[in-house]
């Protein structure tokens, strides 16, 4: 098949998912697509680039998710609902890569037409919910940091959970109490993630 930029790129989100972000090499990349490394450099000028790329293409298709998602929403849906629908979508989207957290978390920065779409669209719904202009940059910027943070969480998460002894359980609820205790609840991490959201919308609404 013809090698181009969009199979470099499939090929890359292929190899990154097994080899993780610092382990990713254009020759791994070549060798998947069964070519030679020089020829890749006709399309993507190295490894930087294509992270770049992949990256673009996780915020491209958050994006289109997120318009899904919004068009969902009912007429009379909040500015929160807006944004939470936003978020989840984000959330959902990188989940479907392996590794897509660290991904957007540790590329190098790029001009990124998907990443600029995420962030005008929460601008936006911000600026018309009533936020002041010059709190919006920051409110979306930490609200995109939230989701990407929630989700490297939830893709290092061991496979299962260390064992822990009753003795050693009940040492730990002695020591630290408000961590072991009720004060934390115990939540499924799509309540979590929900909850977390509409705390940050709280903040956002303050600020109006």
């Amino acid at each position: 098949m013809k090698l181009t930029k969009e199979r470099i790129v499939d090929a890359g989100m292929a190899v990154f998912a097994e080899v993780g972000y610092q382990n990713l090499s254009m020759r791994q990349v070549a060798d998947r697509l069964d070519a030679h490394a020089g020829s890749l450099y006709y399309h993507v000028r190295g490894k930087d680039e294509l992270l770049a790329l992949m990256a673009d293409r996780v915020c491209r298709r958050a994006y289109d998710d997120g318009t899904e998602a919004l068009a969902a929403l009912p007429p009379a849906a909040t500015w929160q609902d807006r944004i939470g629908s936003q978020a989840a979508a984000l959330r959902r989207s990188i989940k479907q890569h392996p590794g897509g957290a660290q991904l957007l978390a540790e590329s190098p920065g790029m001009l990124s037409t998907g990443a600029l779409s995420l962030m005008e669209r929460l601008l936006r719904t911000l600026l018309d919910a009533g936020l002041p202009a010059d709190h919006c940059g920051i409110a979306a910027d930490t609200l995109l940091s939230h989701v990407t943070g929630f989700v490297l969480q939830e893709q290092n998460q061991p496979a299962a959970p260390p064992p822990v002894t009753a003795e050693l359980h009940a040492e730990l609820c002695e020591r630290f109490p408000l961590v072991m205790g009720p004060v934390i609840p115990r939540l499924s991490q799509d309540e979590k993630f929900t909850r977390s959201v509409r705390l940050l919308c709280i903040g956002f609404a303050a600020l109006s």
